[in-house]
């Protein structure tokens, strides 16, 4: 399964709070966020696109950096 990683202006433990709900209603996908640099890892099959979608209903900036 392929690494992504995001940059999202995750502020606060809230802000991360948030992240870890969308992704966790994914299903199927294994993440890691970092909050001083404000960057989140998923590992999932599914496209970039779907991912990105899912990530700004926190409502927070969402900038895809790549695979790592």
């Amino acid at each position: 399964m392929p690494k992504h990683e995001f940059e999202v202006a995750m502020t606060c433990e809230g802000c991360s709070g948030a992240v870890t709900r969308v992704l966790n209603k994914l299903g199927d996908v294994t993440f890691e966020i970092d909050l001083p640099q404000k960057l989140v890892w998923i590992e999932s099959d599914k496209d970039v696109e779907v991912l990105m979608q899912i990530l700004q209903k926190c409502g927070k900036e969402v900038k895809y950096n790549g695979t790592k």
